[in-house]
């Protein structure tokens, strides 16, 4: 069984929510300090909802398949420093752009340039769109499962900077409640509170330079309260890495 992927979430004042995954142990459970993961019958249940309007500024696309072959072996190839590297996150609802943090984080911005660079996160998905007490807190995409429990067949371990904050915009990777911290897969999270209160355990791959407003858009999308799961699919249509000199 594939463990769940979950980003642990510190609230003050306000319910807390889990998970990024499923484990078939976990239920939900809304007397707890956590919630628990979605489950892929669940997601099943969410691509029978009807349309999306256009008014959200999304395109109306189907729920992709789960990826067949999702197994990758670990890229190698690290980032030159001397160059910015920026990820363009092309989805139905518009375009991010992410500047790689290749300074303080080599191993986990290698890793995720090279799975973009083989098409790995195409056609994948924001799978949850976290949104504690109806307050903004996460997007999360790149599992090629759509079910918060898909990994590309190997880690990384990168401690993220023990200064690091998850304030709004900043990107970085989830992982399960029992690895270490630092290990990251394929699957992401864009913060959209104005500050997560999460201990310094997610990898750091960036930040939000560019369609700050699509990332807007995706946490406005409606969600199914029961699973953080997005309605009307929010698809991601391709992931490219563009160097530049500094």
């Amino acid at each position: 069984m594939r463990r769940a992927l979950v980003l642990i979430v510190i609230l003050l004042a306000t319910p807390a929510l889990v998970a990024c995954g499923k484990d078939d142990a976990l239920t939900a459970d809304t007397t707890s300090t956590t919630q628990a993961a979605p489950t892929a019958k669940a997601a099943t249940a969410t691509t029978r909802a009807p349309q999306r309007s256009t008014r959200d500024g999304c395109r109306a696309v189907p729920a992709p398949e789960p990826a067949a072959d999702p197994d990758r072996r670990r890229p190698r190839q690290r980032l030159s420093r001397k160059r910015r590297h920026t990820a363009l996150v092309r989805t139905n609802c518009g375009t991010i752009e992410i500047r790689l943090d290749v300074r303080r984080a080599p191993k986990t911005t290698a890793s995720f340039a090279g799975l973009a660079r083989t098409g790995y996160f195409d056609g994948l998905t924001f799978h949850r769109i976290a949104k504690p007490a109806g307050n903004d807190y996460v997007i999360q995409g790149g599992d090629p499962l759509g079910t918060g429990n898909g990994v590309p067949g190997y880690a990384v371990v990168e401690a993220p900077p023990k200064s690091l904050r998850y304030s709004r915009y900043v990107v970085a990777m989830a992982k399960t409640q029992t690895e270490q911290p630092g290990t990251s897969g394929s699957q992401f999270f864009i913060v959209t509170a104005r500050e997560a209160p999460l201990p310094p355990d997610y990898a750091l791959l960036g930040k939000v330079i560019g369609g700050k407003s699509v990332v807007r858009r995706i946490a406005a999308v409606p969600t199914d309260p029961a699973t953080e799961m997005p309605i009307d699919p929010v698809v991601i249509d391709s992931v490219r890495i563009r160097s530049s000199r500094r």
